[in-house]
């Protein structure tokens, strides 16, 4: 299966075949595997009739003991080495799809880090959740056409070729049924993808409210617009539930007739062959093959069926993520360069200045207002943001992301260890480690930890608390060490004590170094040598904490209430 770090290589992104079509052409010898063990495996089930309707004839009936047993070893012999095919070709088969799966989970990843934050812009949360979650399992799941779908046509041709021996009659029977099948069911499998993909749309649409409702439940609740989106939310589940229903009845009768249609035939052809008995056309040992050969063909006929749904169903998840690897990030313009020295950073839309070398604070009473001015800082959206007089878009990109930094209180956590985790890509020294693990007042969690830094964290940090994440996001971003740093409520999860240890710590850790952070907190904004206080995303006052405490009601308000919920946590 492909290497966790391997290039997963250049998808076809021409449509949902292509992308399928190059999932095989990825690993070329385990499809051709595939495809010769599911041969083989049910070929050697055709045999059995054949060495069966031997023993019968040969042995059997003219009461030659020799002969039985020889037929019947024979038998045992190929149902042994076919036993051993079945687990190769199962094997193989989920090598193949685990492959399927991690090469379209990692192409997915690696082009939504590509997009980075066009991402969110271009395209919707339910759209990439649904990817993730559903779309790429079915992916892997329609490759079976790689294995039992090229097995059941060969075994189906070589039954025909097998009965064309015994009576011309019940092959022509055999090599015209599997047409009326595809008749019967190709116009199920056309309403399929189209219904399939409503649904996987709607179930998008629908997965992004729900993330829409989780974020925004608090201020819908205030607004008294929690019933309103409740009843739309229940609406658009309604018109889902209606969608599951239409896909679930196509895919009942495919299912229906992937079992129904391979017993009339069955049926069919056993009366034909009973048929030429009575008239003495067959042998017993004949008939005995023939009723074998019909009943093997049971399970590859039910395979076509089961195959086509299941490719069916891969074509509508892979033009979903074709869809999303079509999508462009936004064009990097950029062709002049980035100020040589320390300049100042101005976002003329909220009329925030950035001061190089020093701490600046945002204070907003909306988060919303204050994420959107660090988001233009950091060139995440279209501003008319300068560095140095200079438009931050006009830079190159790469130049930007390597001199200014946002670092999100909510940013992921990757698995690994803790130095693995705060260090990245990075070598820094034992020292510099340990200098922003104290500056972070994160020295509690190394000791707590049972191997130190060396100790395991979980995705996400899940087995942290939310405080000892946000101060492990915090000596990341530290040890980054960039020019510009822009910290996003560094402290908000932490307690008044660490959180006054960390405004302080932070303050000497960054001397000399362009440095905003965000927050309403009084601990972090005395440590600020310039403070802008925002309303309505706008800068409303600017200065020293204690002076906009003096000056500006609304400040002194958003502040001391933080500062009364500070004292209450302490207590």
């Amino acid at each position: 299966m492909i290497d966790a770090y391997e290039d997963p290589g250049t998808p076809d992104s021409r449509g949902g075949g292509a992308y399928l079509a190059w999932l095989v052409r990825c690993q070329p010898g385990r499809s051709a595997a595939g495809a010769l063990l599911a041969s083989l495996w049910m070929v050697l089930m055709a045999v059995a009739p054949y060495l069966l309707s031997r023993a019968v004839d040969d042995g059997l009936e003219p009461g030659d003991t020799a002969a039985l047993a020889g037929w019947t070893a024979a038998l045992l012999a190929v149902g042994a080495l076919n036993a051993w095919v079945s687990i190769m070709r199962h094997r193989t088969m989920t090598r193949l799809r685990m492959d399927a799966y991690f090469r379209t989970t990692k192409v997915v990843v690696g082009h939504a880090a590509r997009l980075g934050a066009a991402l969110q812009r271009r395209v919707g949360a339910g759209e990439v959740v649904t990817i993730g979650v559903g779309d790429v399992h079915t992916i892997a799941n329609s490759l079976t056409v790689v294995g039992p779908g090229v097995g059941s046509i060969v075994v189906y041709v070589f039954v025909a070729g097998l009965l064309l021996s015994v009576s011309p009659t019940l092959a022509a029977v055999v090599l015209l049924g599997m047409p009326v099948i595809a008749v019967l069911v190709g116009p199920l499998m056309a309403r399929l993808q189209g219904t399939e993909a409503e649904y996987r749309e709607r179930q998008g649409v629908l997965t992004a409210r729900i993330g829409d409702l989780a974020g925004g439940l608090r201020v819908l609740n205030g607004l008294g617009g929690k019933g309103l989106f409740a009843d739309s939310f229940g609406r658009d589940s309604q018109r889902l539930r209606a969608q599951g229903y239409r896909v679930g009845a196509v895919t009942s009768w495919m299912q229906a007739l992937g079992v129904g249609l391979p017993t009339l035939f069955l049926a069919t052809v056993t009366w034909l062959a009973a048929r030429l008995a009575a008239q003495g056309e067959l042998t017993v040992g004949e008939l005995v093959s023939v009723y074998g050969y019909v009943a093997v063909l049971v399970g590859p006929v039910a395979f076509l069926v089961d195959m086509g749904y299941q490719l069916s169903r891969g074509v509508v998840a892979a033009r979903r993520v074709v869809g999303l690897l079509r999508t462009e990030p936004d064009p990097d313009t950029g062709t002049g360069d980035a100020p040589a020295e320390p300049a100042v950073l101005h976002d003329p839309d909220s009329g925030v200045r950035v001061a190089p070398g020093g701490l600046t604070a945002l204070a907003g009473g909306r988060h919303s207002d204050v994420t959107a001015v660090v988001d233009r800082l950091g060139r995440y959206g279209p501003s008319d943001v300068t560095w140095g007089g200079r438009r931050l878009d006009a830079l190159p990109l790469e130049q930007v992301r390597a001199r200014i930094l946002v670092a999100d209180h909510e940013a992921d956590l990757f698995a690994g260890s803790l130095r693995e985790v705060v260090c990245g890509r990075g070598a820094p020294s034992a020292a510099e480690v340990a200098r922003a693990v104290r500056a972070a007042a994160a020295d509690d969690i190394v000791q707590g930890l049972p191997e130190g830094l060396d100790s395991p964290v979980t995705a996400q940090g899940r087995s942290l608390s939310g405080g000892q994440r946000q101060r492990v996001r915090l000596v990341r971003a530290l040890l980054a060490d960039p020019e510009v740093l822009l910290a996003v409520e560094p402290t908000s999860a932490l307690d008044a004590h660490t959180e006054a240890a960390v405004a302080e710590r932070l303050h000497a850790y960054r001397a000399g170094r362009t440095t905003l952070v965000t927050s309403t907190s009084p601990l972090v904004l005395d440590r600020a040598e310039t403070v802008h206080y925002l309303v309505d995303g706008k800068v409303a006052a600017t200065g020293r904490h204690r002076d906009l405490l003096r000056r500006e009601p609304g400040y002194r308000a958003l502040v001391t209430r933080d500062a009364d919920d500070a004292e209450e946590a302490v207590r």
